[in-house]
């Protein structure tokens, strides 16, 4: 089979050739790892190609073929570089962990081998999920597949242009402010940031703890929940992960429930910070809801510009703190210098990157005597507030629809032009991951081939619904799946 045939294939496609032994997982992971290395030199979306041991993995189960497959048996998946993976890289974008090889798999890692997936490789990031561009990578910075020279976003863009390009046919991403959906949006594809704490964060390299979430990125809505059922539930290792079951698609509405949910629009989300073309295209979607008898109602979400201002207070002095850490003592860089204190200075010096020293400087600052109440005090107030809005917003409707970004997909460089309107990028999706909230980007539109991303945010645990409405929104609207090109010179 050709990988053009995988454009519009699902997970369940994939499983259904398995059991039917139209394709073996050698074939299969062949196929991916080929179409890796026609995009790569133009993509970058893999920091590390996990080959080898792929192959030798696929040609184990194809010679050990079960009478029942577990639900991801033989399925590909790339895993972005903040994720420990046993046995490989896990740099996080950084020179600071260049040469670490983790000992252990994150939890997310251990449930996606036991239900028989194979681990293509690890996937580029912004240098410890720093940044919206994938450009702060120690490593280089990931190419968007639909116009090669613009950004897939970040800080899970080499994960969401994997996806997009067909190089795997999911992933896995982490999403603190963001980070799963803005690429999402930006590729054209489907990224879910699960509730806080539905997901173990055990193994995923921490940033801002009370704000990491671990999710998949698809390239169907359908896949997204088959992922879902395999990476959610408790887990004893690690104390912020909800004492609930795996999340199970029987908790999504039937059809004639979704049609009966209220869809709250909330007015902040389509100001004039938006462009128009984006506002335009999220506005035709919700007609499309309106037109099958869905009640669209307004919502409010006042604290929605102060969102961002204590998202990166709060978010700086827990990076702060969580690297802490690398100080060259006991694992990733070490630079000697003549004193212990100026091994530390050295080390930390030459480790990180620009925009990681100036987050933790902020952060330091931020948690110093003298300005914790007057800065991470009182984000934590805000915070408060931001999670109230949803709240309110949540009794007058069932989940909300908002635009994910309120711009295209940036052009390389210009991170490090406007720096300020690089952090503004992520107003949309900041507030809801302050309070925790379950959140899906979804494309919704092209425009110059160029995705629009649409964002439906849930209450607590409510994924269900969630994934309910984003199901039979993408029949709706359907588009086709991104399947690029990968021509010598496109977009250059």
């Amino acid at each position: 089979m050709k990988i053009e045939e995988f454009k519009d294939f699902t997970i369940q496609d994939y499983h259904h050739l398995l059991e039917e032994k139209k394709i073996s997982p050698l074939e299969l992971v062949n196929i991916f790892l080929e179409r890796i290395e026609e995009g790569e030199d133009k993509i970058h979306a893999f920091l590390f190609v996990n080959e080898e041991k792929a192959k030798n993995e696929a040609r184990e189960k194809t010679d050990n073929w079960p009478e029942e497959l577990p639900p991801l048996w033989g399925l590909p998946v790339a895993i972005k570089d903040n994720i420990c993976t046993q046995g490989m890289p896990t740099t996080c974008g950084s020179k600071m962990l260049e040469n670490f090889v983790s000992p252990y798999d994150a939890t997310v890692v251990e449930r996606l081998k036991a239900a028989g997936a194979i681990i293509l490789g690890k996937t580029n990031m912004d240098e410890f999920a720093m940044g919206s561009s994938t450009e702060n990578s120690t490593f280089g910075p990931t190419h968007n597949p639909l116009d090669l020279r613009r950004t897939p976003g970040g800080s899970s863009g080499g994960s969401a242009a994997s996806v997009c390009a067909l190089e795997a046919p999911c992933a896995l991403g982490s999403d603190t402010g963001g980070s799963v959906r803005q690429p999402a949006a930006f590729c054209g594809v489907v990224g879910l940031r699960p509730t806080y704490g539905r997901v173990p964060r055990y193994g995923v390299v921490g940033l801002a703890s009370s704000l990491d979430q671990a999710g998949p990125i698809t390239r169907k809505v359908e896949d997204a929940i088959t992922i879902l059922e395999v990476i959610s539930g408790k887990d004893s290792r690690d104390s912020t992960c909800a004492p609930y079951p795996p999340f199970s698609r029987n908790e999504i509405p039937s059809l004639e429930d979704i049609r009966k949910i209220k869809v709250g629009v909330p007015r902040e989300y389509f100001s004039s910070r938006v462009e128009k073309v984006i506002g335009e295209k999220i506005q035709e979607a919700l007609g499309k809801l309106k037109g099958e008898g869905v009640e669209l109602v307004e919502v409010s979400l006042p604290h929605t510009d102060y969102a961002l201002e204590a998202y990166y207070i709060v978010a700086s002095a827990e990076a702060s703190s969580n690297l802490a850490r690398y100080d060259g003592v006991m694992y990733g860089l070490r630079v000697e210098g003549e004193d212990l204190q100026d091994m530390y200075f050295e080390t930390r010096t030459l480790g990180f990157g620009k925009e990681v020293k100036r987050r933790i400087i902020l952060g330091t600052y931020s948690l110093s005597s003298g300005h914790y109440d007057e800065y991470y005090l009182k984000s934590m107030k805000v915070r408060t507030l931001v999670r109230k809005d949803f709240e309110e917003a949540l009794k007058q409707c069932n989940l909300l629809i908002t635009p994910t970004t309120p711009s295209f997909p940036f052009f390389l460089g210009e991170e490090t032009q406007d720096l300020y309107e690089r952090y503004t990028d992520d107003i949309f999706t900041i507030p809801s991951a302050l309070a925790g909230l379950p959140s899906l980007s979804l494309n919704c539109g092209y425009e110059g081939g160029l995705p629009v991303g649409l964002q439906i945010i849930g209450g607590p645990f409510e994924e269900g619904k969630l994934l309910g409405l984003a199901l039979w929104l993408e029949k709706l609207l359907a588009l086709p799946s991104p399947f690029p090109e990968l021509k010598e010179g496109r977009g250059q």
